[in-house]
Formats: structure tokens, C-alpha cells, sequence
């Protein structure tokens, strides 16, 4: 018996407990990771969040519905347009609004040049992380084209408000056709340039290839969703599943992988891009003419030269901006599939003009729910190159 524990109270002390962040550059924010080691080896892995904490939903009971939109860009602020669309949506359906097939058809662009610009900062940082500079780079360099579209529809770069309840914050600008497919022709070929420099780069696979593996049915139990379950087999997709905002009407593949690795990720993410690129060419050969808004006086804005000539118009503007609009009484949740998996808004209504409350799903929360999974019994050595593959925020966690 006093030998057991002599060798219980050695092994003890013989394990060391590493704290990894909260301040530490690749754990993409501010993420405290409390781990206990043995020798290199990782026992237990904890990670320790809160440290971002803005209270966005609690926020969004103190403003109009219309001014909630302006707090959905800064939840997972990566991908802002992915949480005004599912937001709106969400509204919408309260509402019971029909928005026109040409504001569906934009939101569904922007939403797939946002996937396309988060999927970019995740593979810049995750190859910086490992040790390839060049790649992250380049990655910046097609986000920035990216960037620049959306400063030409909104006036800003990132958080830009641009998808309201009804429709879009403003008509499409003059000649935005040609910016997206000047980019959308050229992005192609730069994927081709990541893939020469990473697919077969014996380091780059040595140091993603069987490191973070976690079954299927274990990502399912934690949560887990977005191109992690797809990297681990399941072909599932919320665009596809349950389309919304036109998505049944683009043809696109749901790239999957069996291996369930930081490299299955890599390759999914990857190829996630290429299908994205192809959407966004559907959207700009088929898109509708008609309206960017629904005729819903009352909730949306009217046009600046009616309400300039127009009384009506006018008084429409007055009271919607300084008193909102009423929401019929109800509760709703809608989902979304943003760059990290399953977005969804649950909200409530009790028929006035502020949310009676707003709760937010957000995939980077049950991601990294995963990540204790794919680091116990590794290496120190591989902890970033798996936690750069959950792609979490910490925005999009904390809240």
C-alpha cells in the first residue's frame, strides 16, 4: 500500500503543468490552454476561455432589431457577412418577409467570397504556424483582393453591415460584376500556387499527417461541426441539408475526407475554396434582375431620393431609425453554414422593437470542444499545428 502511493505521489511530481497563452501568438487570441505533461507528452489538456467576454447578447436586448446587425460583426469577425445573413434570416422569418431572388442571389455571393476570405486567414496562419512563411503571404495577398470588393459594396473592409433584415444595406455599386470576376478568374491559380508549395511538401505533411486525429462519432458527441466532421467522413452541410437564402438552386460538392488529420482539414478547407470560387461564378452568370430590398415600408429603409421628395418616405425613415419596427411576438432559431460549421440565431420575440433575447450558436464554441481530444497523448511539439486546424475565433467563442 505505501508503495503504491510513493509511485502514485512520483509520478505526480514528475509531471509539469504548462500554461500556454492567454497572451501567445499562435493560439489565434486570446485562449489560455492549461496543460499537464509528462516528460513531451501531453496527459491533460484544458482549455480556459472568458477572457474576451463583450456580453454581444445580452447587448442585443438594448437595441432595435436593425441595430443589432452592427453586433453580428463582431461575434465571429472573420466571417461578419455569414452572421448578418443568418441574423437577418432569423428576423426575416419572424417577419415573414420575402426578399427578392436578386438580394438572395448577392447574399449568397458575399457569403461564399467571405468563406473563401476566412478560409484564407486559417490557411496563412496555419502555415505560418508550422513554419511557412511564403504561403501566408500569399494568402494575404488574396484576401486583400477580397477585402477591397467588400469595401467597394459597403464602404468597409470588414465590419461591414452590409446584409440587413429585408435585403442589402445599399444597391450593389457600379461595376462590381467586373471586380468579383477579375478575382474569381485569377483565384483559381493561386490555389494551384498553395498546393505546389504545401500538398506534397514532405515537412508540411510530417507535421499534419495523423496528428490530431478524433473519430467521427466522437466530433458528433462534442459537438463538433464544418470541416472537421467533414474531414472525418461526414458529408454535412447546412447549405445542403436545409438550403437557405437560394442555395438549392447553385450546384456545388461537399468536399469530405476519411483520415480525420490536421492534413484531412487542410485538404478539405482546400478544396472548400475551389467550390466556393465555383459559386460565386454561378451567381455572377445567373444573377437575377429585379430589386436589392423587399417593398416592406415600415422596416426598410426607403430609397434616399424618396425619402428626400416624399413625406411618407420620409416619416418612414424617421421612425424606423429612432424607434425601430415592431417584430410580431414568436420564437425562432436559424442556421447557417459559416466558415467554421453550424451558425445559428435563436431569438425571441415579444412583439416589440428590441429582441427579447438573442442566443447565439457559434461552431468555433463546439469546435474547440474537440481540441483536448486531439492533443492528449501527442507531443507539445504538435499542439499548434492541431489547434490551428479547429480555425476557432475567439469572438465567435466567448461572446
Amino acid at each position: 500500500m505505501n508503495e503504491t502511493r510513493e509511485t502514485t505521489a512520483e509520478a505526480r511530481f514528475e509531471r509539469m503543468v504548462l500554461n500556454m497563452g492567454p497572451q501567445h501568438p499562435s493560439t489565434h487570441g486570446v485562449l489560455r490552454l492549461i496543460l499537464e505533461l509528462d516528460g513531451e507528452t501531453i496527459v491533460r489538456a484544458e482549455p480556459d476561455i472568458g477572457y474576451l467576454h463583450t456580453g454581444i447578447e445580452k447587448q442585443c436586448e438594448a437595441l432595435t432589431y436593425q441595430q443589432v446587425v452592427t453586433l453580428t460583426d463582431r461575434v465571429d469577425y472573420l466571417a461578419n457577412l455569414s452572421n448578418n445573413l443568418c441574423y437577418a434570416l432569423a428576423v426575416e422569418k419572424l417577419l415573414g418577409l420575402e426578399i427578392p431572388p436578386k438580394a438572395q442571389w448577392m447574399r449568397v455571393l458575399l457569403a461564399e467570397l467571405t468563406r473563401i476570405s476566412s478560409h484564407l486567414v486559417w490557411l496563412g496562419t496555419q502555415a505560418h504556424d508550422i513554419g511557412a512563411m511564403s504561403v501566408f503571404l500569399y494568402c494575404f495577398r488574396e484576401r486583400e483582393d477580397i477585402l477591397r470588393i467588400f469595401e467597394m459594396f459597403s464602404g468597409q473592409r470588414m465590419m461591414t453591415s452590409y446584409i440587413r433584415i429585408g435585403g442589402l444595406m445599399l444597391e450593389p455599386p457600379p461595376e462590381w460584376d467586373r471586380a468579383v470576376r477579375k478575382f474569381i478568374r485569377e483565384f483559381p491559380s493561386r490555389l494551384d500556387e498553395y498546393e505546389a508549395l504545401l500538398t506534397d511538401n514532405p515537412i508540411w505533411k510530417e507535421r499534419t499527417q495523423g496528428i490530431g486525429y478524433v473519430p467521427l462519432e466522437q466530433l458528433i458527441e462534442l459537438g463538433a461541426t464544418g470541416p472537421l466532421l467533414r474531414a472525418a467522413g461526414l458529408a454535412w452541410d447546412i447549405r445542403k441539408a436545409e438550403p437557405y437564402s437560394s442555395y438549392d438552386q447553385f450546384d456545388f460538392e461537399i468536399p469530405t475526407r476519411t483520415e480525420g488529420d490536421v492534413y484531412a482539414r487542410y485538404q478539405v478547407r482546400l478544396e472548400e475554396m475551389r467550390q466556393s470560387a465555383r459559386i460565386v461564378e454561378q451567381a455572377l452568370d445567373g444573377m437575377p434582375e429585379g430589386p436589392w430590398k423587399a417593398d416592406a415600408p415600415g422596416i426598410v429603409l426607403p430609397d434616399r431620393d424618396k425619402m428626400k421628395t416624399q413625406m411618407e418616405a420620409l416619416i418612414y425613415h424617421f421612425k424606423i431609425v429612432t424607434e425601430g419596427f415592431p417584430v410580431p411576438e414568436g420564437e425562432v432559431y436559424q442556421a447557417v453554414e459559416s466558415p467554421r460549421g453550424e451558425l445559428g440565431y435563436y431569438i425571441v420575440s415579444d412583439g416589440g422593437t428590441k429582441p427579447y433575447r438573442v442566443y447565439m450558436r457559434t461552431p468555433s464554441f463546439g469546435n474547440l470542444q474537440a481540441l483536448p481530444a486531439m492533443i492528449e497523448g501527442g507531443l507539445v511539439a504538435d499542439v499548434i499545428a492541431a489547434m490551428g486546424s479547429v480555425d476557432f475565433v475567439l469572438g465567435d467563442v466567448d461572446r
